[in-house]
């Protein structure tokens, strides 16, 4: 079992269940996740970026006030796979809008408890936008919060949460934070 995190402060509210020490491999593969999947969203490889997620993930966008409340309520919430792929459909063939490129700076990642069920894992972010006519903005920035699983196509993510801090977001997010 994962130990139990408090998500505002990051502290282990479990303290009698021994973490087992991290190898330096998976810490490894860790940070690779985190530098594939900027790469990819920023080179707007959208049929790609599913596949960073299992089969049954939860992708969560969500303000932090909601999230450290407790409240349900997210910018965008998609389960499984199948709903990242629609979100990708929309994005190549539905969705109307200006395009812009995206540029992540993402931390390195803090592990926050691992155990069977996984890595729980967190990283700062932040996603700068450059519309083709306009200056680059700083477009939205925060946190993720993500359980990193091992499967036989390598480590995946079964949950990424992105906590982003400003209650207010420009337009509409269309890409993948």
């Amino acid at each position: 079992m994962l130990n139990s995190l408090d998500p505002n402060t990051g502290q282990n509210t479990t303290p009698d269940t021994p973490t087992p020490p991290l190898r330096f491999e998976d810490w490894l593969a860790i940070t690779q996740l985190y530098a594939a999947y900027s790469s990819v969203v920023d080179a707007a490889q959208w049929d790609a970026w599913p596949d960073f997620f299992t089969d049954d993930a939860v992708y969560r966008l969500q303000p932090r006030e909601n999230h450290e409340r407790g409240f349900p309520l997210a910018t965008l919430a998609f389960r499984g796979k199948g709903m990242l792929k629609d979100r990708v459909y929309g994005i190549q063939q539905t969705l109307f809008h200006d395009p812009y490129y995206q540029r992540h700076i993402v931390s390195t990642p803090v592990l926050r408890g691992h155990g069977p069920d996984g890595y729980r894992c967190e990283a700062n972010y932040a996603v700068f936008r450059t519309k083709l006519s306009d200056t680059t903005t700083v477009f939205n920035v925060g946190r993720y919060l993500d359980r990193i699983v091992h499967t036989p196509q390598g480590l995946k993510l079964a949950e990424r949460h992105c906590i982003y801090d400003s209650e207010l977001i420009p337009n509409s997010i269309i890409y993948p934070i």
